[in-house]
C-alpha cells in the first residue's frame, strides 16, 4: 500500500498544463519531491521542496516550466506543469525524505513513495 497518494495525472496535448497533487498525511517529511519514470528509462528526480522554509530545487528539464509548492497544513505537495512536451510523458511519483533528498533528488535517497500517476503528452 502506497504511503503517499497522488492525483491529477492525465492526457494533454503538447503545450498544455497539468497539476499533480500528493497527500502525504503522516509521511510528510522535511523534503517532499516529485520523480518520474518513462518506459525503458530510469526513475529521475524532477523537483523538490524543503517543507520547512519552502525552498525549491528543480532538475534541468523542469526549470522554467514546472513549479513545486506545498501546503503544510494539508500536508500536500503540488507540481504545476506548464508547456508540457511529449518527452514529459512518464509515470510521476511523489516522494518523501529527509532534507538530504532535496539536495540530491536521487531515488536511492527517498524514504517513501507514492503509487504513481500517469502523465501522457501528445503532439
Amino acid at each position: 500500500q502506497a504511503q503517499l497518494v497522488e492525483s491529477g495525472g492525465g492526457s494533454v496535448q503538447a503545450g498544455g498544463s497539468l497539476r499533480l497533487s500528493c497527500a502525504a498525511s503522516r509521511y510528510w517529511r522535511h523534503c517532499m519531491g516529485w520523480f518520474r519514470q518513462a518506459p525503458g528509462k530510469e526513475r529521475e528526480g524532477v523537483a523538490g521542496i524543503y517543507t520547512g522554509v519552502g525552498s525549491t530545487v528543480y532538475a534541468d528539464p523542469a526549470k522554467g516550466r514546472f513549479t513545486i509548492s506545498r501546503d503544510n497544513a494539508k500536508r500536500t505537495v503540488y507540481l504545476q506543469m506548464n508547456s508540457l512536451k511529449p518527452e514529459d510523458t512518464a509515470t510521476y511519483y511523489c516522494a518523501a525524505g529527509v532534507s538530504w533528498l532535496c539536495g540530491t533528488l536521487k531515488p536511492d535517497d527517498v524514504s517513501y513513495w507514492g503509487q504513481g500517476t500517469q502523465v501522457t503528452v501528445s503532439t
